[in-house]
């Protein structure tokens, strides 16, 4: 009953940029906060990025000074933008958001996006 639809991966050359959205739809009463993980090969998903109702954020420290998150509530769409993209952030990006429906208004559940794939490579 919740969707989270993600945008914007793709193949770009070391050095460039690409911005991914992620826009969530459905049942939601409020979304406590919404972020980004990554997941490579063979490895594990990690965080990248999150961002809270309020605005606050937390990086990896692999992709500080270099990956912008922001929100846009009235949307419930939440951007990452990534610059200076190196080989090593190749992966497949996941969106994610801890949100309260209108079915549940006592506990928030996780949701998770499809994954859209981002290459970095010349």
């Amino acid at each position: 009953q919740v969707q989270l639809v993600e945008s914007g991966g793709g193949l770009v050359q070391p050095g460039g940029s690409l911005r991914l959205s992620c826009a969530a739809s459905g049942n939601i009463r409020s979304i406590v906060a919404m972020g980004w993980y990554r997941q490579a090969p063979g490895k594990s998903r990690d965080l990248v990025s999150t961002i809270t109702s309020s605005g606050f954020t937390n990086y990896a420290d692999s992709v500080k000074g270099r990956f912008t998150i922001s929100r846009d509530n009235a949307k419930n769409t939440v951007y990452l933008q990534m610059n200076s993209l190196k080989p090593e952030d190749t992966s497949i990006y996941y969106c994610n958001a801890e949100i309260y429906t209108m079915t549940n208004v006592l506990r928030s559940d996780q949701y998770w996006g499809q994954g859209t794939q981002v290459t970095v490579s010349s």
